[in-house]
């Protein structure tokens, strides 16, 4: 049986404002001449303009979902309909399900079968020292810097599973470094051996990179031109570095924040730090070359990921950003594993308009594996397998007859008199030291996920912690705190805290 979801945590999944209004218009029982759950999937027959109904299905516990109208959006207003009926407890349970649905689930599970096989296959030649075909030309080499790795087979049609789309790197930065081709280029501390033609573009870029920052500082920020940040960042491109040639696109826009000169000087020494050690990453170690190559722009593929060892735990899905530039979409959520501890960023793009990733739903709890991008600091990660629905967690009594047994009905980590769904903090200064010790493997981090507890927020601070310009005034987070102390998930950034996700007294998932 899923754990039921709030009403925010059904809406935070509509595509946009509208779904979320004609979700809303769908959400009544007189809508639907047919709906029931299983525990693990909800479906459903909605009225619709035609004579036959719309057939309506979510499996929970990806989720995915089906429908058979002919929207484009994904969830469309059906699926989202159902399921604030179902947050609602509008749902009946029944004992089995529809033969549409169970052909629908069966052909998933066949689907989701197969791709474990290919898994394990790719795993076990990578365990017996056979990498198995070598990826073909890098894509970076057109300029374009994106890789596309395909979506989910089922995602055709009405019926979107949400496995994502993922074309590869990351907003600035590539996706890691590839085995062979031009992308993979000269393995870290290789010594003698010959460089690659796009190493010789990418140095002879990073050099005149060099250069550039230095006339720079020598003549004085105040005359830095949005036109000469363009123009850099295009010979960079040419170069083959989209990683730090997306860095300098986005200076522009630290030009035009309150306080820019400080600003700009701190991007232009991270920039320049990158080129230098670009150029003598033959002495790094072998995770912080691999940082390097990656923040540079070298792809590594999506199987050569997903074929590393796996790291599985239940992970609290604690927030999810969503950010456009150009034409893509990009959707950052955020996981923190509750036995590891560690945290992991699960990114998607989409081009404007279409689908992004839908299957990890803020404020639940995932049993998967995960598979980490290389670094030093590794964080980006893909989910490679997701294991049986979590059962929701059992109540902690309502009086403990010792400290000890109320510590033990509930997780490790979580303060006592903290409902167990809420996932385990840590306090401001623990959180400081994880920042430090992140920042010294990996200087270039823009955002790592935290779980504060015990905090209390207010208009410019969580905790103590700064807040992001962006984020002053934080009127629900303060609304539901109400002056006392709680748990929130937070996405740090050098500029300061954006609140994700907290929780209120009874443990319900409050997105902010």
């Amino acid at each position: 049986m899923t754990e039921r979801w709030s009403r925010d945590q059904v809406l935070a999944l509509a595509p946009d404002a509208s779904s979320q209004k004609a979700a809303q218009g769908v959400a009544a029982a007189g809508k639907w001449s047919l709906r029931g759950t299983t525990g693990t999937v909800l479906y459903g027959e909605c009225k619709g303009s035609g004579a036959k109904p719309y057939l309506a299905a979510v499996d929970l516990s990806e989720p995915a979902y089906r429908c058979s109208c002919p929207s484009r959006k994904f969830p469309c207003k059906h699926a989202l309909g159902l399921l604030l009926l179902w947050s609602a407890d509008g749902v009946p349970a029944q004992e089995a399900a529809p033969q549409w649905v169970t052909e629908w689930l069966d052909g998933r599970a066949e689907r989701a079968a197969r791709s474990a096989a290919r898994l394990d296959a790719a795993r076990a030649r990578l365990a017996a020292g056979d990498d198995g075909p070598q990826p073909g030309p890098d894509p970076s080499a057109s300029g374009s810097g994106l890789s596309a790795s395909g979506t989910d087979p089922s995602a055709s049609g009405s019926d979107l599973s949400a496995s994502g789309i993922d074309l590869g790197i990351p907003f600035g930065a590539g996706a890691g470094v590839g085995q062979g081709g031009q992308g993979g280029g000269v393995p870290p501390g290789s010594g003698g051996r010959v460089e690659s033609v796009r190493h010789q573009r990418v140095a002879a870029g990073l050099a005149e990179l060099e250069r550039w920052l230095a006339d720079q500082v020598r003549q004085g920020l105040a005359g830095a031109q949005e036109h000469d940040w363009d123009g850099l960042a295009k010979r960079l491109i040419d170069a083959q570095a989209p990683g730090v040639a997306g860095v300098v696109s986005r200076l522009a826009r630290v030009r035009a924040e309150e306080g820019w000169p400080g600003r700009l000087l701190e991007e232009y020494a991270l920039v320049n730090l990158l080129a230098v050690a670009y150029r003598r990453r033959a002495e790094l170690t072998e995770p912080l070359a691999q940082t390097v190559l990656i923040r540079t722009g070298f792809p590594v593929t999506r199987e050569e990921v997903l074929a590393g060892p796996p790291v599985r735990d239940h992970w609290d899905v604690l927030g999810r950003r969503d950010e456009s530039q150009d034409r893509l979409t990009a959707r950052r959520v955020w996981l923190r594993g509750r036995r590891t501890g560690r945290p992991a960023l699960i990114l998607s793009f989409a081009p404007q308009g279409q689908p992004l990733d839908a299957s990890l739903v803020t404020g639940t709890t995932i049993d998967a594996d995960l598979t980490y991008y290389p670094g030093a600091a590794p964080l980006r990660a893909l989910v490679a397998t997701r294991h049986a629905t979590i059962p929701p967690p059992a109540a902690p009594p309502p009086i403990a007859p010792s400290p000890a047994a109320r510590s033990a009905a509930v997780p490790p980590g979580v303060p006592p008199g903290v409902p167990p769904e809420v996932p385990p903090g840590v306090s401001p200064d623990e959180a400081l030291d994880e920042v430090a010790w992140v920042l010294a493997e990996d200087p270039w981090t823009e955002s790592w996920p935290l779980v504060l507890t015990g905090v209390i927020p207010g208009r410019t601070a969580i905790g103590g912690l700064p807040l992001h310009p962006r984020a002053h005034d934080p009127w629900r987070l303060i609304a539901v705190s109400g002056g006392r102390p709680l748990t929130v998930a937070v996405e740090w950034t050098p500029q300061g805290l954006r609140p994700l996700t907290t929780w209120d007294d009874d443990g319900t998932t409050v997105i902010l």
